[in-house]
């Protein structure tokens, strides 16, 4: 069965963002919710900003829905233009669309008989083979299927999706008894290639696995921080950095969610588990939360929750509420002690001992939630892997539970657990290792102690599983060089966000060589978040306050160096980036041969908003894509406008689809939905490049210098008198300005890639001296954030 259009039936944030992002994969899709009322039609219209109600328009609710997603940040669409693939309708007027459909997904109101109702109307209009799930998040599906034909039951089943659609990775498949396993496989197989999602299997139970667990979690972290006294700062940054958990901790996450929610959740729960489940113990209410609620404290959708912004004095502070007098006052950033200066579990094991009341919280929430995790296998999920699947993808944890304790260690938290007279769950009776390498290979333990290997759909490929296998063919403290097969070597930074500095260049440097003796093609790419952030500026900032220009010059000198060796390899070369690849990482791509990227690509030439210009290649690239343009505007004034304007407004894509559209990307380079596919596919390009492959052409520009520059200048110089720039804004303009344009040349002669790199060193070395740009980089290592004028 092959999924080519699909329909959403409800509008609200998750339909929405599901038909969004079936759009961002190129499938057309329907969108329907029921026809507005006048009220909710006036609601629409309030939301959409049109001043009045359109009474006649019996699809507003649907319209609105998609009007919104297009000005919503962070964008459900990856790009504006995939709204054109949904289409807007009711489901009074249009259930005969849904004749035409694979796949329909209901994510109505959390009500049985509703959906119940919908269920026997879709199942007269669709086709036998048509799919159809729910995206219910607390309903079991026996529940759902209840007095429906076995016909319905054979082709329905829930697909839960995690909000929002688009960035969230997890997909939770809970199929039936009678479900077809064809339809089950094909949903399955969509949303891996097509939409980016790592489905996993759940049973039908409660809540399914992340859910189950993560609010268990959620729970425990809100009643133990009340019962130690601690505030929300503390207890978001204990749950949030040692542990691997995103800095939303407990108390940002359940803002996010919406405080209101949590008892209808509790609800469900109380309703739904047997008498002996643990989630009892917790399950309950506290008389803050009950004010809030009543309050309107609903977190960020509402009033303010645990955290709110307040407004005093015309300034807006940040506050928090204190969890022991429901009081608000200015919100202190929490800093956690420093871990023992020890390796892996030593460190988090201290952590866990200590006496202090961030210790204790740490481990009263974490070992209940561990506990409960190894108690749950197998009625949640088969196995150890799926669970942690679904706590990485749906929770953002950097570790699932079970990888968590093996980090901390089984045999000390099992031998806690019975110091303190806690049953022991019969998974960690063993006390072994719940992961472990054998031959070269991850395996995970099963409830009978033996292990089993972790399985990797076809097409995945990680660096992970390399790593275990054989040793970097090359390797320093930045960078490593992996042989990944059939003649493919891949190079991957690894440093604190994947900055590049002189060990990473050098490398690079290394890597050319040896895959020039050693193999046929090499792919940039790293398993990590980020690509790359860009260049270690803290090595800038040494040299700047030392006034050691020569190591300035070094640093800009070596870089160049390194990505034309890259440039001119005689082998191909392919950059597999995803998340940010910003400045020199950046940079890195435009060398490259071809890029097949993650479809979250985050990518921008952003050296302006630290006071610099690029300075490893990356004017000369961007604006050679420009001039190569074949859909640009005669002559090279064009081409270096649009270079000037991305560079200087420090422009980065949102999608790849983004970074297509801006040219970081070409038109041949390819786009990966699913992260895990991305290292495969790239290799499967290299190997497709290989044969016969030639380095490039040196590039040759022609253009106008001087004639260029005075232009650009004016118009730096309106900008100025009119306030909307510095004097330092302007000098930063002018010297990206006089690389663009080709410094002193004209027209009548050509540059080479050489004279450019010449230009970007000189702009660069010039810049680096301004004090403006010192306060720059300082306000971005102090606040995170560039300096913006």
């Amino acid at each position: 069965m092959d999924i080519k259009k699909v329909a959403v039936i409800g509008a609200g944030v998750m339909g929405a963002g599901i038909a969004a992002h079936i759009a961002n994969a190129g499938i057309p899709v329907y969108l329907l919710d029921i026809v507005a009322t006048r009220r909710q039609d006036s609601s629409a219209a309030l939301r959409t900003g049109s001043g009045q109600s359109d009474v006649d328009n019996r699809n507003s609710i649907a319209e609105s829905a998609i009007a919104k997603m297009l000005k919503a940040e962070p964008a459900p669409f990856m790009h504006k233009n995939n709204a054109r693939l949904v289409t807007s309708g009711n489901i009074e007027d249009h259930l005969a669309w849904l004749r035409d459909v694979d796949w329909v997904i209901e994510a109505v109101v959390e009500n049985p008989a509703i959906k119940q109702s919908l269920y026997q109307k879709l199942d007269e209009i669709c086709r036998p083979d048509t799919l159809i799930s729910s995206n219910t998040s607390t309903l079991p599906l026996k529940l759902l299927t209840r007095d429906m034909p076995d016909s319905f039951k054979q082709r329905f089943m829930i697909t839960h999706f995690f909000n929002p659609p688009r960035y969230m990775r997890l997909l939770e498949l809970v199929s039936g008894s009678q479900t077809r396993p064809e339809l089950v496989a094909a949903v399955s197989r969509f949303a891996d290639i097509n939409l980016g999602k790592d489905s996993v299997a759940c049973k039908d139970t409660p809540g399914f696995i992340a859910n189950r667990i993560g609010i268990y979690w959620l729970q425990c972290g809100l009643l133990e921080a009340i019962e130690l006294g601690l505030t929300v700062e503390q207890a978001d940054a204990v749950m949030s950095s040692p542990f691997g958990i995103p800095k939303t901790g407990v108390f940002g996450l359940l803002d996010l969610v919406g405080i209101d929610l949590i008892p209808h959740i509790l609800g469900s729960m109380k309703l739904a588990l047997p008498k002996e489940d643990a989630f009892h113990q917790v399950n309950f209410l506290p008389e803050l939360v009950q004010t809030m609620i009543a309050a309107g404290l609903t977190g960020r959708k509402g009033k303010g929750g645990f955290y709110r912004l307040n407004e005093i004095d015309g300034k807006r502070v940040k506050e928090s509420i204190s969890l022991q007098t429901g009081d608000y006052q200015p919100s202190e950033k929490f800093v956690l002690p420093d871990l023992p200066k020890t390796e892996g579990a030593v460190a988090e094991r201290a952590f866990l001992s200590g006496d202090g009341a961030v210790n204790q919280y740490a481990w009263q929430v974490l070992s209940n939630t561990l506990a409960y995790s190894a108690g749950l296998i197998p009625e949640i999920g088969d196995d150890i892997v799926a669970v942690d699947t679904a706590m990485r993808l749906g929770y953002n944890w950097k570790y699932g539970p079970f990888e968590l304790l093996d980090r901390i260690g089984v045999d000390w938290f099992v031998e806690r657990l019975i110091a303190e007279n806690r049953a022991v769950p019969p998974l960690l009776a063993k006390r072994n290792n719940l992961y472990k390498v054998d031959s070269g290979k991850r395996v995970y333990a099963g409830l009978s102690g033996s292990y089993h290997p972790v399985r990797r759909t076809r097409g995945v490929l990680l660096l992970a599983d390399i790593k275990p296998a054989a040793p970097a063919v090359l390797e320093n403290t930045s960078a490593s060089l992996w042989d990944i097969g059939d003649g493919v070597a891949c190079l991957e930074f690894h440093s604190k966000m994947n900055t590049l500095d002189m060990d990473s260049l050098a490398l690079v440097r290394q890597s050319v060589e040896k895959v020039k003796s050693d193999f046929s093609a090499l792919v940039i790419h790293n398993d990590a978040d980020n690509f790359s952030a860009g260049a270690n500026l803290n090595l800038l900032v040494k040299a700047i306050h030392e006034q050691d220009w020569s190591a300035v010059e070094q640093l800009i000198k070596q870089g160049q160096q390194s990505y034309q060796s890259l440039k001119y390899a005689p082998f191909p070369v392919v950059g597999a980036p995803s998340g940010l690849a910003l400045g020199g990482g950046c940079e890195v791509l435009l060398h490259c041969d071809a890029i097949q990227a993650h479809a979250e690509l985050y990518v921008g030439l952003v050296e302006v908003g630290v006071g610099l210009v690029p300075g490893w290649g990356g004017c000369k690239e961007y604006l050679r894509r420009w001039l190569e343009f074949a859909r640009r505007p005669g002559g090279p004034m064009p081409a270096i406008a649009r270079a000037f304007e991305t560079i200087g407004m420090a422009k980065v894509s949102k999608s790849a689809m983004e970074a297509k559209e801006m040219l970081f990307l070409s038109a041949t380079d390819g786009i990966t939905m699913n992260k895990d596919r991305l290292l495969a596919d790239a290799k499967s390009k290299a190997l497709l490049l290989a044969p016969g492959y030639t380095p490039p052409n040196p590039a040759s520009y022609r253009l106008p210098g001087t004639s260029a520059r005075a232009a650009m200048d004016i118009a730096i110089n309106n900008l100025k008198m009119a306030g909307k720039i510095t004097d330092y804004d302007a000098e930063i303009s002018q010297q990206l300005a006089d690389v663009l344009s080709g410094g002193s040349c004209d027209i009548t002669g050509t540059l080479t890639e050489d004279d450019l790199l010449s230009l970007e060193l000189n702009a660069f070395l010039h810049l680096v001296r301004q004090p403006g740009t010192l306060a720059r980089l300082e306000h971005l290592f102090k606040t995170g954030k560039p300096l913006r004028n």
